[in-house]
């Protein structure tokens, strides 16, 4: 078949990250479509003919995308976010104005326990992949639909759907990303343009973390070889000279000796990159092999600087263990930058204030701070649903900027006001400025990142108030 992968355009002019537990809208980051170029080298393995349009990447309208869907598809695959869900959809009513009997398929993970939902909305999406594309993608082509879990289908008038699919046990398995359908690297960047050709990259699947609030939470980790990884980053060294690379894993340092790996084939490659992972899975002599092969940021979900909101959470970590891992990152002379959320359970302005003091006092290299969103399928969305907190969840206003849910003891505009106060307090805070100066001056080949990072805060903040920005 001759199929059509699409990163539809930008929402607003803002980016989108369309990627599983990161599908927001953001406007300092463009990312590559990473989970399509999967797909597309999946598909490829069984022959069909596959082209791919990131809209979101070159900054093109609708009319590119139509222009190209009217060169002769069969099918076209998408993904689509809660909040841009609107706009996303735009692309299957084209689609399907050009050609009634194109097969359109969508790909959102965040609603994917609300598919019945998501078709009734969206007339034009003839199939709703839920989440785990890689086993999944290549079955809507080979079987009857009726025969492939983990999709959600129009039959007639009716919607049919289908049991969760199982997701990837190897994920060694998994092709190379198809990355020759981009047509260059150059638009991508994560926070700040810098540091190109960048990308984002899968070394490892799934979180067996239990927090409550999270999308991934108690998902089965799945990691790629040492050896796997290692192969991509050389393909991406030679062909494209790649300088910086975001490994987009949810915990990357679940396994250290992995890590280790890792370290000790990059540490020559003249690459840098950034993780994500928690602040307990540390400790210096691991962070300093990474600092050694290249890691210059990681990244940790914080969360909240009270120890009661921690445990509310089902956390798994202490506010001890927590500085302490920004401490040892510093110490390795890893940048820190640090997540937290307001209004989780047992939220109140006493537990704000300590989560503004713990920014104080530990002053991690930067910090974003977002507003609880009650993503639906999690513990903290029941719970809302249970205590009141949201009556009806409109599932297009799943922003972390702007608050759809109080708590027991603060409303969605107290959890606001919160978040500007805790970037205020930060922004503002004359020993964290003299801190990331004095950085610059011991790593000075920061200074272009740390002097457009500064542009973007003053955008973001002055200009924006924060909204889509993080």
């Amino acid at each position: 078949m001759k199929i059509l992968l699409i990163n539809p355009p930008r929402f607003e002019n803002i980016p989108v990250i369309r990627e599983e537990r990161c599908e927001i809208t953001e406007r300092s980051s463009i990312l590559e479509p990473y989970s399509l170029l999967q797909i597309g080298a999946l598909l490829r393995e069984d022959n069909h003919h596959i082209e791919l349009i990131d809209a979101n990447g070159f900054y093109l309208n609708f009319n590119s995308i139509s222009t190209k869907i009217k060169k002769g598809f069969d099918a076209i695959i998408f993904r689509f976010t809660p909040t841009t869900f609107d706009h996303d959809l735009k692309v299957a009513s084209i689609a399907k104005s050009i050609n009634n009997n194109i097969l359109t398929i969508g790909i959102c993970f965040t609603l994917n326990t609300l598919s019945k939902e998501v078709m009734t909305d969206a007339k034009d999406l003839d199939i709703y992949l839920r989440k785990d594309y890689e086993t999944v993608i290549k079955e809507i082509f080979k079987q009857e639909l009726s025969s492939v879990k983990g999709i959600t289908y129009r039959k007639g008038s009716k919607i049919i759907i289908n049991p969760d699919a199982e997701p990837i046990k190897d994920y060694d398995s998994m092709p190379m990303p198809a990355y020759d359908l981009l047509p260059s690297l150059k638009p991508y960047f994560i926070n700040t343009p810098a540091g190109q050709p960048f990308t984002i990259m899968y070394s490892s699947r799934g979180c067996p973390f239990r927090c409550i609030y999270c999308t991934v939470a108690g998902t089965p980790a799945r990691m790629r070889s040492a050896e796997s990884v290692l192969n991509e980053i050389k393909f991406l060294k030679k062909k494209y000279n790649i300088k910086t690379i975001s490994f987009f894993d949810e915990t990357f340092t679940l396994d250290k000796k992995r890590v280790i790996d890792i370290c000790d084939d990059i540490k020559d490659m003249n690459i840098t990159w950034y993780c994500n992972t928690r602040a307990n899975l540390v400790d210096l002599t691991l962070l300093k092999r990474m600092y050694s092969a290249g890691c210059k940021g990681i990244s940790f979900g914080i969360e909240s600087g009270s120890e009661t909101i921690l445990k509310n959470i089902s956390k798994g970590i202490t506010v001890v263990q927590q500085a302490e891992g920004i401490r040892l990152a510093k110490k390795a002379r890893i940048k820190v930058y640090c997540s937290f959320i307001f209004g989780l359970p047992g939220e109140t302005k006493k537990t704000i204030n300590e989560t503004i003091k713990f920014v104080s006092k530990t002053l991690p290299t930067s910090a974003q701070f977002n507003v609880a969103v009650p993503y639906p399928g999690t513990k903290l969305y029941e719970l809302a649903k249970e205590k009141g907190w949201i009556t009806k969840l409109d599932w297009k206003s799943l922003y972390q900027h702007s608050s759809l849910m109080k708590n027991e003891n603060l409303t969605p505009k107290e959890l606001e006001e919160a978040r500007k106060k805790a970037y205020r307090s930060l922004y503002f805070n004359p020993a964290w400025i003299l801190q990331n100066v004095l950085h610059v001056i011991r790593e000075p080949s920061d200074f272009i990142l740390a002097y457009k990072y500064v542009l973007k805060i003053l955008k973001n903040y002055i200009w924006y108030g924060m909204k889509h920005a993080h």
